[in-house]
C-alpha cells in the first residue's frame, strides 16, 4: 500500500490514476445507465471500451502545461470533477429521456429543470455513490498527505507529449468506429451511436461546434430572408387537378414506411412467384394512386431525410442528417400540425426502435405529433426484434392497443424496419413457400425474402383494417424512403432486372433510385398506374390537395404530382436530376428513355445548365430555409405555431393521456375502441408471426399501464419537458 501511493504521490501516477478511475466510471454508466449503449458486437464492445480514454487523456493533459505544482493539481482536479459532472448530468437525464444532454439543453438548462426537479429524487440510484465517493476520498488522502503533492517542476515537453498521444490514440478511436459505422461523424445517426463509439467527451465536443455554427447562420439570418423563399414558392406553386382534389377529405391517413424498399420489387415475379403479391394488388388497383417513375432524394440522412420531405416539403441538408443536426430547435410547418388545425385530426407515430434514433424524440415534438409510440411501448426481448427495432408483423400487430384509442380522424406513421440492410430474417419468419434467387451476393439473395416478409406484414394489417372498419375511412399512403441494394450491389442485380452487368453505367444506379408510392384510397376507382415523374419531395402537397387542403399557403419545395402544372425534373440532393427527357449524373448527360450518353452539343448543354441550375436554386433555397430557421418568421394566415412543451412521448404517458382524452370525450369519442363498445378490437388482428402466442396475446405494455387520469383530462407529466 506505500508503494501505491508513493506512486500517487507523482504527478504522472496521479495523472493516471485518475485516467483510470475516470474510465471505470464511465464503463459503470455504460452498463448500468445507459444500456450498454446497445453493442451488438465483439468490435463495438472493444470501441466502447476504449472510447473514453483518449479524450479524458486530452482534457486531464491540460493540467501539464503548468509545471508548478499549485497549478498542475487544482488544474487536474477540475478537470477530473467537471468531467465527472457532466457524466452524472447524462445519467440523470438518461435515465429520466433516454437521451443525452445536447450543448443547448445544457444552457437552457432551466428547461430541463423543469422536467426533471420533481422527479428528481426518483432518477437517483444506490450506485450513484460511485460517481462521487472517489472524489470524497481523494481530497481526504490529500488533506491528510497520505497522497503528497510532487512539487518537482513537470518536464518541459509534458503538456504537449499528453496532448498528442491523447489525439494519436482518439484518431485510432475513430478510425475503429469509421470501421464499424461509416460516416459516422457526417451522418449522425443519433447520440446513443456517437456515444457508443467516441464517448461522451467527443460528443459533447462535437455537439457543440455544430452548435456554435448553426447559432452562428441562425443568429446573423433576418427576417427580410423569408420573403425570397416565399417568392419563389409561390411562382412554383401548381394548381390541384379539380378531379382528384379533396377526393380523401376527413378520411384517417395512414402512412407506411417501407424501409429501404425499391420499385423493381413491385410486379417481380422470381421462379415464377411475385415477390410482394399483396403490394402489387394495391400497387394496380384502381382505388390507389401508383408512380411508375418516384425517386428517392435523400441525402445522407437517408430515412431521415424520407421523413422530412414527407413530413414538411423540404430537403434534407448536403451533410448529415437534419433531424440530428438542427432537429432540437427547428421550425417545422409539417403534416401533423397542418392537418391538426385543418381538420382537428390526432397524430401519431409507431416505431420499434430507440426514440432518440436520428433525434426523432425532439424532432416528433417540434413537429407537432401527439404521440410518439417507440421501443419502450413494446416488448423488443429476444427473437421479437433486429437490430433496429421490433419485427415488422408484432409492430402492426402490437400497435392496435394505441391505435385504437386515437381519437379519428387521425394522422398516423409506421416505420418498418425488418427490410433493412444486412437482409436477415430469423428462419421460422421466412415464408417456406418463397424461392428467392440465388446469385453470389448474400444481400441481394436476402432482400427479397424480406421484402416476402414486408408484404405479408401489411396484408395482415389491411386485413385488421378492413375488420375493424377502419379501412372504408382511411387513405393509407405507401412509400419506399431509400434505396436497398448499394450501387457496389447493382452490378449484381442487373441480369435480374433485365440489365447487362457488363454496360452498366451511373445512369443505371440513378435509374435504380425509384422507389415506390402508392396512394391508398378506397372507393376511388378511377386511379392507377401513373407515369408522370416525381420524388419524395411533391408528397405534401399532393396528400394535401387529396385531402382538400390547399397547399399555397405553406413553404414547400415540391408540387403536386396530379397537378398539370407539376415539374417533372426530380432532384437529387447532389444536384444531379432525372427527367423524362434527360438525366444529368456526375456531369454526364443520358436519354432516359434508352440510357444512351449523349453528345454535349451547345444546343443541349443549354437545355441541360438551364435545368441544372434551376435544380440548384431549388436546393439552395430549401437549405437556406433549415440552415438559418427562416420559418420563425413566416406564420401562414389561421396557422398556430407548434408548442414542443406540450408533448410527452415517455412511456406510459402515450397511452395514458389517449385513454384520459377517450373517458373525457365519452359518447362523443370518435375512437376504435369506444366505436366497438369499449372493447378492444385486438381479438380482429390475425398474424402468423411465431412470436405470437395466439392463446394468449400479447398486447403490448399497454397492460401494464398505471392509472393515471386526473379530473381535467390531462396527464399529471403530460408537459414534463
Amino acid at each position: 500500500m506505500r508503494k501505491l501511493f508513493n506512486h500517487l504521490s507523482t504527478r504522472k501516477g496521479f495523472f493516471w490514476f485518475l485516467i483510470i478511475l475516470f474510465w471505470a466510471k464511465t464503463l459503470l454508466a455504460y452498463f448500468l445507465d445507459f444500456g450498454a449503449l446497445g453493442v451488438q458486437t465483439p468490435f463495438q464492445f472493444l470501441i466502447m471500451l476504449i472510447n473514453p480514454i483518449a479524450t479524458s487523456i486530452i482534457l486531464f493533459g491540460i493540467a501539464w502545461f503548468f509545471k508548478r505544482a499549485k497549478f498542475f493539481y487544482p488544474v487536474l482536479g477540475i478537470m477530473y470533477i467537471l468531467n465527472t459532472v457532466l457524466l452524472y448530468l447524462n445519467v440523470i437525464y438518461f435515465r429520466e429521456f433516454t437521451d443525452f444532454m445536447t450543448v443547448n439543453t445544457m444552457l437552457g438548462y432551466d428547461k430541463v429543470n423543469q422536467g426533471l426537479s420533481g422527479a428528481g429524487y426518483e432518477l437517483m440510484d444506490f450506485h450513484d455513490i460511485f460517481f462521487w465517493v472517489d472524489i470524497v476520498i481523494i481530497i481526504v488522502l490529500l488533506l491528510t498527505k497520505v497522497i503528497k503533492f510532487d512539487v518537482k517542476k513537470a518536464a518541459r515537453w509534458s503538456g504537449l507529449a499528453a496532448l498528442s498521444g491523447g489525439m494519436l490514440l482518439l484518431m485510432v478511436n475513430i478510425a475503429f468506429a469509421d470501421m464499424s459505422r461509416p460516416q459516422l461523424l457526417t451522418r449522425q445517426f443519433d447520440r446513443t451511436y456517437f456515444v457508443k463509439y467516441l464517448g461522451l467527451d467527443a460528443f459533447t465536443t462535437y455537439d457543440g461546434i455544430n452548435s456554435h455554427q448553426t447559432a452562428e447562420l441562425r443568429k446573423n439570418a433576418k427576417s427580410s430572408e423569408i420573403n425570397g423563399i416565399l417568392k419563389y414558392v409561390r411562382a412554383h406553386y401548381a394548381q390541384p387537378n379539380p378531379k382528384y382534389y379533396g377526393v380523401a377529405k376527413g378520411r384517417n391517413v395512414i402512412v407506411i414506411h417501407l424501409e429501404s424498399f425499391q420499385q423493381f420489387s413491385i410486379n417481380k415475379k422470381i421462379n415464377g412467384q411475385e415477390v410482394t403479391p399483396f403490394l402489387n394488388s394495391l400497387y394496380n388497383s384502381k382505388d390507389s394512386l401508383s408512380f411508375a417513375n418516384f425517386f428517392n432524394q435523400v441525402g445522407q440522412g437517408k430515412t431521415s431525410d424520407a421523413e422530412n420531405m414527407l413530413e414538411t416539403g423540404t430537403f434534407g441538408l448536403p451533410q448529415g442528417s437534419l433531424f440530428a443536426q438542427l432537429g432540437d430547435d427547428e421550425t417545422f410547418q409539417a403534416m401533423p400540425e397542418i392537418l391538426k388545425q385543418h381538420g382537428d385530426y390526432t397524430s401519431a407515430v409507431f416505431h420499434g426502435n430507440n426514440a432518440a434514433f436520428w433525434n426523432r424524440n425532439n424532432v416528433y415534438k417540434n413537429m407537432g405529433y401527439d404521440y410518439f409510440y417507440d421501443a419502450s411501448y413494446f416488448d423488443t426481448t429476444g427473437d421479437r426484434a433486429t437490430g433496429y427495432g421490433l419485427k415488422d408483423k408484432l409492430l402492426f400487430h402490437d400497435s392496435i392497443p394505441y391505435l385504437e384509442h386515437l381519437q379519428q380522424p387521425f394522422y398516423t406513421k409506421y416505420i418498418t424496419v425488418t427490410n433493412h440492410f444486412p437482409y436477415s430474417l430469423d428462419k421460422e419468419d421466412q415464408d417456406k413457400g418463397f424461392k428467392t434467387v440465388n446469385t453470389d451476393s448474400k444481400i441481394i439473395n436476402n432482400y427479397f425474402v424480406t421484402n416476402r416478409y414486408l408484404d405479408d406484414s401489411i396484408k395482415e394489417f389491411f386485413s385488421y383494417l378492413k375488420k375493424s372498419g377502419l379501412y372504408k375511412d382511411s387513405v393509407v399512403l405507401l412509400y419506399g424512403d431509400h434505396y436497398g441494394i448499394s450501387d457496389t450491389e447493382n452490378p449484381g442485380l442487373a441480369p435480374i432486372v433485365g440489365k447487362s452487368t457488363d454496360d452498366w453505367n451511373a445512369n443505371d444506379d440513378a435509374e435504380m433510385q425509384r422507389v415506390p408510392l402508392i396512394i391508398h384510397v378506397p372507393g376511388l376507382k378511377d386511379g392507377g398506374v401513373q407515369k408522370q415523374y416525381g420524388g419524395e419531395i411533391d408528397v405534401v402537397p399532393t396528400l394535401e390537395h387529396l385531402l382538400g387542403i390547399d397547399s399555397k399557403e405553406y413553404v414547400q419545395f415540391g408540387s403536386d404530382l396530379m397537378s398539370k402544372q407539376h415539374s417533372q425534373v426530380v432532384a437529387f440532393r447532389d444536384g444531379d436530376f432525372v427527367s423524362p427527357t434527360y438525366n444529368y449524373i456526375n456531369g454526364t448527360v443520358y436519354k432516359t428513355k434508352t440510357g444512351a450518353e449523349l453528345d454535349e452539343t451547345p444546343a443541349l448543354m443549354k437545355k441541360i445548365d438551364k435545368t441544372a441550375t434551376a435544380v440548384k436554386e431549388k436546393l439552395s433555397m430549401s437549405d437556406s430555409l433549415n440552415q438559418k430557421n427562416l420559418l420563425r418568421f413566416y406564420t401562414p394566415d389561421g396557422f398556430t405555431p407548434v408548442d414542443p412543451s406540450k408533448y410527452n412521448y415517455t412511456y406510459p404517458n402515450g397511452v395514458n393521456f389517449a385513454k384520459q382524452v377517450e373517458a373525457k370525450l365519452h359518447l362523443k369519442s370518435t375512437s376504435i375502441f369506444s366505436q366497438n363498445q369499449d372493447k378492444s378490437t385486438q381479438s380482429l388482428y390475425r398474424t402468423d408471426a411465431p412470436e405470437v402466442n395466439h392463446k394468449n396475446m400479447d398486447t403490448s405494455r399497454i397492460q401494464q399501464t398505471r392509472k393515471t387520469d386526473t379530473d381535467d383530462g390531462e396527464s399529471s407529466s403530460s408537459s414534463s419537458n
